[in-house]
């Protein structure tokens, strides 16, 4: 027999929410095969088996809060396997019989409580009981000798209208509706608290013409189609971005808490936000600085699709240095982006408005304009050297030929 115990599944990330099992008890499965799907603060994670076997136990519900280096699920080694399942289990035998102590410290209390008349339950039901507010002692447990399991919570029965609306599966009453906030809301809800309340921002807003590079854009594109790649504008803004990065560093940099070291990043991981079905998530391009613009394309389109899906990795969302967010594909025209902590700097695209501007001669003249809006940390960015990179980074957007003349 062996515990799966779950791995560290991401930066920071100490618990997951298990969304589906993709097996049974007693199925038989194969190495690699995927068991469950879980949802950290931060994506959709597929877990896959490590060794083949019999699964014997699900130790969590659907639904239920998965704490990381504890076991997810039991198995019956079988074949191969078994001999370096034994050397794998020696190796876990520290986080194993922590997890045993623990889970029988809990079965103490529970069975004590259980004696004395109070309610019998898993450390999960008496989490959720107290984000819902239920008092444990009132509710009828339908489990093992009485023992309270989570469907109890949210049971009519068991609850008022009041702890019926906070449940997992909200319920309007008295015209209004409370949910709780999990997963990549809640992810997002703290870290942007986080951003906002820790890193002092300021704005630098601009202008970019967009004329010359929709021309370009459109000689190029026909050329991306025959190797399967959609053009977009995003990669021209992630590699002028790149370019620009070079000659101000300082932009690709991160400060410590205490302000007391800041870090230069070589590579340029540069993030897109992404309106996924789980939530906004901020993958990230890594290296830029080595991608061709076909590169970049091909995996900015490939980043995009996974968020939709929500099926991006860890390693997706970890490491960036920068960000940008496109609210003009939602139909934005102007905006304050939170800078995406701990990195330093974000800019947020405008759509694309076709607006009346004077050319040399003061003559009035239609032009393709997009408004954008720097976000930097003024711990570590002045406004002159942030207006200043700017500068270039537009000089590459409305001067394309100068930048695809430096790429791959």
């Amino acid at each position: 027999m062996q515990d799966f115990i779950l791995p560290d599944i991401g930066e920071g990330i100490v618990e997951c929410e298990v969304v589906k099992w993709l097996v049974a008890d007693g199925q038989n499965i194969v190495e690699d095969q995927p068991v469950v799907e879980v949802m950290t603060d931060k994506a959709l994670v597929e877990i896959p088996a490590k060794y083949s076997g019999v699964v014997t136990k699900l130790y969590y519900a659907q639904g239920d809060i998965a704490k990381v280096h504890s076991p997810l699920f039991a198995m019956q080694i079988t074949g191969e396997d078994e001999q370096s399942a034994t050397v794998a289990k020696k190796q876990d035998t520290q986080v194993e019989a922590a997890e045993v102590e623990a889970t029988a410290k809990q079965d103490t209390k529970d069975t004590a409580k259980s004696e004395s008349g109070k309610a019998l339950a898993s450390p999960a039901v008496r989490r959720l009981a107290r984000e819902l507010e239920i008092d444990l002692s009132q509710v009828t447990g339908s489990g093992d000798k009485g023992r309270v399991m989570k469907d109890d919570l949210t049971s009519p029965a068991n609850s008022s209208p009041v702890t019926q609306s906070a449940a997992a599966t909200p319920v309007s009453t008295g015209g209004k509706r409370v949910e709780p906030i999990r997963g990549i809301q809640a992810a997002m809800a703290k870290h942007m608290m986080h951003s906002v309340f820790t890193v002092p921002h300021f704005t630098v807003s601009e202008e970019i013409e967009m004329d010359n590079l929709m021309q370009a854009r459109a000689q190029l594109k026909a050329s991306f189609e025959k190797e399967g790649v959609k053009l977009s504008f995003m990669p021209f803004f992630i590699k002028a971005m790149s370019l620009a990065l070079e000659k101000f560093p300082i932009i690709n940099s991160q400060v410590n808490a205490d302000c007391s070291e800041i870090t230069y990043f070589e590579d340029h991981n540069i993030g897109l936000a992404v309106d996924s079905k789980i939530g906004l998530v901020v993958p990230n391009i890594k290296g830029v600085q080595h991608l061709s613009l076909m590169e970049v394309a091909k995996k900015s389109n490939e980043l995009v699709d996974l968020a939709r899906q929500g099926k991006l990795s860890s390693a997706d969302l970890k490491g960036g240095t920068i960000s940008i967010s496109n609210i003009g594909v939602l139909g934005g025209t102007v905006a304050t982006p939170v800078i995406n902590a701990p990195e330093s700097a974000i800019v947020a695209l405008g759509k694309i408005q076709r607006l009346p501007r004077f050319d040399e001669n003061d003559a009035v003249k239609a032009v393709n304009i997009m408004h954008v809006s720097w976000s930097g940390d003024h711990r570590v960015i002045d406004g002159a050297t942030m207006v200043r990179f700017n500068n270039l980074w537009k000089s590459y957007l409305e001067n394309p030929l100068t930048m695809l003349a430096m790429t791959r």
